[in-house]
């Protein structure tokens, strides 16, 4: 697990989803290194339609491997604006860059939106140990 990231600008949710909220209200969504090393190969993401809004915590989609399907749980509260299509034809970005090319949702993070859940990356990383 030594070879695994944790990007300190990201915050982490405890079922293995990170967001990187920029400062215009907006974030960016996607799995963490260590969701897509349990996974191993990434052959399917299945992904909301934008417009569809989402409470922190609650199943926003699925990622398919050859090991196994499991849900994707959103980290914070939002709407989708966009979705990274580009993982409908190759989603194997989600296993080389999960933090870059493997985002999955583009979120309007709700006005009000519940941070106590989300861990910075030392203690997301403690979490795993």
């Amino acid at each position: 697990m030594s070879d695994l990231t944790f990007p300190e600008e990201i915050l982490y949710h405890p079922e293995h989803t990170w967001v990187r909220i920029g400062d215009d209200n907006t974030a960016v969504v996607g799995i963490t290194d260590f969701a897509q090393e349990q996974l191993g190969e990434v052959a399917f993401v299945d992904l909301p339609s934008t417009g569809e809004s989402f409470s922190v915590g609650e199943e926003f989609g699925t990622v398919e491997s050859i090991k196994a399907v499991s849900s994707l749980y959103m980290p914070i509260s939002g709407t989708i604006t966009e979705t990274n299509e580009a993982l409908e034809d190759d989603s194997s970005d989600v296993n080389t860059s999960p933090y870059g090319d493997g985002w999955m949702l583009r979120i309007t993070v709700d006005e009000n939106a519940e941070k106590t859940q989300l861990l910075n990356a030392a203690d997301y990383s403690a979490k795993l140990k």
